[in-house]
């Protein structure tokens, strides 16, 4: 994943200062001095909690040893703790001294099946089973980051607790990356997903909900937008039967080899030409290809996955339709026939435009004025549903070092992904900050 940022826009910059002239709800909280001190106070604690993580990486639904780590943590600063939410998840309540309304903050605990090379001394040597299969894991998203920002958070809200105005959730999510164990289906679920139908929401529901992600940018930057802010993901899987014979005469054949590569060839079509990109981008990828035995046997059956993402419902939709009539025609116009599934997986990550234009003072104070405006980065996330469940406000930190270009930085998911650790603090300051900023607003 590649994201790019700009800086904030004129209009935007002008809704700013209007709102900080507006009256108090942009004015600074009172809280937010302690905030930053209590911050700046937990920051080596935080960096060694994120070195910790990262060197012990876990694949999704199989996070044990962070989430008994977070519970720990969260046990002693006296929060309310629930575990085992979503198979793995770990859930704190803050109740504040004062009565008011609820906020949620997330963060997703699990790493990815990548293996990190040589060098950090805290990198991590750690296998796994992923679906089966050992693998090696690695921290390549940052999910190490946003566990222990949000383990510095709970801290510095609980050393403030008699101040504070209401109830904090801290969520730390399992498998925001997918679940290792469980196989995508129409009735799987994982993640945040899995945490709602565990009853996450059923005794409190937030009135807000904020979340941080770490990617390329400029150190401590922070980044949002209003809207579509990550994509829908489906999951696409085809199976194109031919007909097998001997390689040397492939006219008794079907070949489904030729057939799937103008299958991959013709739902590209599907974007460039059927798809209103005026309404939402989409991205057709075709991610993996298996068929045949051997160099001189056409086979009968080849197998394709891939990912399908957009940004409106409505053009997902007919994007699902085309391409499925798209492979199975242009399979049928070579003789072979061509199976199409599509599973949903994530929606759309909407950020309510109330909310984040009320918020945008609070993070422009918490980077001192290091933000920007968020491009559509194409990935997708499940923090969607819970945006579904209450307004939400997705944020992205900058974390690439002093005097390095966030373009030629390494993306997400890259073995070579780099976290500047001195970026850390302003995201614990801007979960911190949102909280105390949103539960203070008059209703």
């Amino acid at each position: 994943m590649k994201f790019i940022r700009k800086p904030l826009q004129a209009a935007l910059l002008a809704t700013l200062v209007a709102s900080a002239s507006a009256g108090a709800q942009t004015a600074p909280n009172p809280l937010e001095q302690q905030i930053r001190e209590g911050a700046s106070a937990i920051e080596d604690r935080l960096i060694e909690w994120r070195r910790d993580i990262h060197q012990h990486p876990e694949l999704g639904e199989q996070e044990t040893r962070t989430a008994a780590l977070v519970a720990e943590h969260l046990e002693k600063l006296g929060l309310e703790v629930q575990t085992e939410v979503g198979r793995t998840g770990v859930v704190g309540i803050l109740k504040g001294g004062k009565p008011g309304r609820t906020v949620a903050l997330r963060a997703d605990m699990d790493a990815l099946p990548v293996k990190e090379p040589a060098g950090l001394p805290f990198a991590s040597t750690a296998k796994g089973i992923y679906h089966g299969v050992e693998v090696d894991v690695m921290h390549a998203c940052g999910h190490d980051a946003h566990t222990a920002m949000l383990m510095a958070t709970a801290e510095v809200l609980a050393d403030m607790r008699d101040e504070i105005e209401g109830t904090v959730m801290f969520i730390f999510q399992p498998a925001e990356e997918g679940s290792s164990l469980v196989q995508p289906g129409p009735d799987a679920s994982w993640g945040a997903k899995k945490m709602l139908e565990d009853g996450l929401f059923d005794d409190i529901k937030p009135d807000a909900i904020f979340a941080l992600h770490v990617m390329p940018g400029p150190s401590g930057q922070l980044s949002w937008r209003t809207g579509a802010t990550t994509a829908a993901s489906d999951m696409l899987n085809i199976s194109v039967t031919g007909s097998q014979g001997h390689g040397g005469m492939p006219w008794n054949t079907v070949d489904p080899i030729v057939t799937s590569a103008q299958v991959i060839n013709g739902v590209q079509t599907v974007v460039s030409r059927k798809a209103n990109l005026t309404r939402s981008p989409a991205v057709i990828t075709i991610g993996t290809i298996n068929g045949g035995t051997g160099p001189n046997i056409v086979p009968e059956t080849v197998e394709m996955s891939g990912t399908i993402r957009t940004y409106d419902e409505d053009v997902r939709q007919k994007v699902r339709e085309d391409l499925k009539l798209s492979a199975e025609k242009i399979a049928e116009s070579a003789g072979a026939s061509a199976e199409v599934s599509i599973e949903p997986m994530y929606s759309t990550t909407i950020n309510d435009a109330e909310l984040a234009e009320r918020m945008a003072p609070v993070l422009e104070r918490a980077a001192d004025g290091k933000v920007a405006t968020a491009e559509l980065p194409g990935a997708a996330e499940d923090f969607s549903f819970f945006a579904q469940q209450a307004p939400g406000l997705y944020v992205f930190l900058g974390i690439t070092p002093d005097g390095q270009a966030p373009a030629k930085a390494a993306p997400n998911h890259n073995p070579e992904f780099f976290v500047d650790e001195s970026a850390l603090v302003v995201g614990t300051r801007a979960l911190a900050m949102l909280t105390v900023n949103f539960l203070g607003e008059e209703d």
